[in-house]
């Protein structure tokens, strides 16, 4: 299976020199923590991404730091160490990455283009090897069923 397959196709995105302030209304509109910040915002199949900006990001660099929110843009207080995934990689190597780098999301890439098609949670793949758990211990359930039949 690899992240295409796995991950969220709908990205809340914002073009990377837009305000704080309209961050925070659209992470309010949509109920979310986290936007991927892109370098332009065009057909959604043409979006690069730049970087990531959370709800910590605005409280840490930006109200705790007392700036202005019109003094600031995205691109100012985002996490511009972008680690992205291809569609076609693989769910054990990018869980390993996410683990090396310390981070909770990455923006999910074309192979071919580079361009945004979807973002990954832990909480996707945390989800994922939960079922696949859940599977796994259904098995085991029916083989020990199957063999108290066998010796009835």
């Amino acid at each position: 299976m690899s992240i295409g397959e796995i991950c969220n196709r709908e990205v809340i995105v914002i073009e990377q020199y837009s305000t704080i302030m309209e961050a925070a209304k659209l992470m309010r509109e949509h109920h979310v923590g986290t936007l991927v910040a892109v370098e332009k915002i065009a057909p959604a199949d043409k979006m690069i991404p730049a970087g990531i900006l959370t709800d910590r990001d605005i409280v840490i660099e930006v109200i705790a730091e007392e700036v202005a929110f019109d003094a600031v843009t995205i691109r100012d207080v985002m996490s511009n160490e972008l680690v992205t995934a291809r569609e076609s990689d693989g769910i054990w190597d990018t869980m390993q990455r996410m683990r090396a780098q310390g981070i909770r999301r990455v923006p999910v890439v074309s192979d071919v283009a580079g361009t945004l098609v979807g973002i990954l949670a832990i909480d996707d793949m945390l989800e994922l090897l939960a079922e696949e758990l859940l599977d796994l211990a259904k098995l085991i359930r029916r083989e020990h069923q199957h063999e108290e039949k066998k010796r009835d």
